[in-house]
């Protein structure tokens, strides 16, 4: 499933903006990664200042080759990187495959867990999808101790398909159809 766009478009919500990620981003890209509310459920291990470069560009390279991928979250009061999200096709070697398939995902600084971002950020984006996709499925896998992500990813529309394993770690799958 390939679409036309080559970098993320700007969408907006009540208190942020989502827009391409930017170099500048690059030094609280890094510090979000060493947060442990961050990586406990993303990695489980802080991130070096390597992987989160090789995941910042990952960001564009999804853009360019397969027309969607995640933006970066910018706070509108103060103008600060506050996470990331979106949708990307990772590959993961999982049973059953995703691959293909659109996978959402979320991240936010520790500061703002709690406010109700999360879900206004997943549901601007999920609009866009819908637009993008239409009916198609899109999913998202989460930790079965993520209890704020799992309640993101139901008020969203997402519902439990199965319980699986990704990299030896219990993994919920979960997915919506487009409302297209």
């Amino acid at each position: 499933m390939t679409h036309a766009r080559t970098s993320a478009p700007v969408l907006e919500t009540e208190r942020t903006i989502l827009r391409p990620h930017r170099l500048e981003d690059f030094d609280a890209y890094c510090a979000m990664g060493t947060e442990p509310a961050v990586f406990r459920f993303i990695g489980g291990r802080a991130r070096t200042r390597e992987e989160s470069w090789q995941r910042l560009l990952r960001h564009g390279g999804m853009w360019s080759l397969i027309g969607y991928g995640f933006w970066a979250i910018e706070e509108k009061a103060s103008g600060r990187f506050i996470g990331e999200a979106g949708f990307h096709d990772l590959k993961r070697d999982m049973v059953p495959s995703i691959e293909g398939v659109p996978e959402a995902g979320w991240g936010f600084v520790a500061d703002v867990h709690g406010k109700g971002i999360a879900t206004e950020v997943v549901n601007r984006f999920l609009e866009w999808g819908d637009e993008v996709f239409g009916s198609a499925r899109t999913v998202c896998i989460i930790d079965p101790e993520n209890t704020a992500s799992l309640n993101v990813a139901q008020k969203c529309g997402y519902r439990e398909v199965l319980r699986t394993l990704y990299n030896e770690h219990d993994t919920i799958l979960l997915e919506r159809t487009g409302l297209g």
